[in-house]
């Protein structure tokens, strides 16, 4: 589904107290984006809440610092919640996930193999490689395929707002990371 008025995409009729909830934590992550981009972490940020609006984790893109391609925002994410609640499968905790960013090729896959229900994400992967130059992966009908598994998607939520954050990232001059193509 696309609402032309909100420019929201989602693979269910639009909630509005969903979405309110939702442009409250991205707009808070965005925030501290900003922040912690200044400490040397990548230009994303996740936040995974049990259905009750707990916090369970909230985790940065941490791939130069640690010198490893798979520690993206949400795989950081999924990793301290699974930690936290010592199992592998989330499912049975009704977990949602926010992301500063529609999620790459690699994090769709963590979402769905992790048991979380819901998705809402900031900036959508045309404008993050746009305005970045990364590459977020060949990703075909993944709100289809979403929807298909139950698991509920919210995106362009505070898009301008993220948009801004990630040139403020390209501004900084930080490295823009990914293999080299020969």
């Amino acid at each position: 589904m696309f609402s032309i008025e909100t420019k929201i995409i989602s693979n269910e009729k639009i909630n509005k107290e969903k979405l309110k909830l939702a442009e409250e934590i991205i707009s808070n992550l965005q925030n501290e984006t900003l922040d912690r981009i200044e400490k040397g972490y990548g230009p994303f940020l996740a936040a995974i809440y049990d259905e009750n609006g707990n916090l369970i984790s909230k985790e940065s893109n941490s791939v130069i610092e640690n010198n490893c391609s798979n520690n993206h925002a949400e795989m950081n994410a999924i990793k301290s919640a699974q930690e936290k609640l010592n199992t592998y499968d989330l499912s049975k905790y009704n977990l949602k996930i926010y992301i500063t960013a529609e999620p790459c090729i690699m994090c769709l896959g963590a979402i769905m193999w992790s048991g979380i229900k819901e998705v809402y994400f900031g900036v959508n992967s045309k404008s993050v490689e746009k305005i970045t130059g990364f590459d977020e992966g060949f990703k075909p009908n993944w709100l289809k395929e979403f929807k298909k598994r139950k698991i509920t998607v919210y995106g362009n939520i505070k898009l301008k707002k993220g948009e801004e954050v990630l040139k403020t990232y390209v501004n900084s001059g930080k490295p823009i990371y990914k293999p080299e193509r020969v």
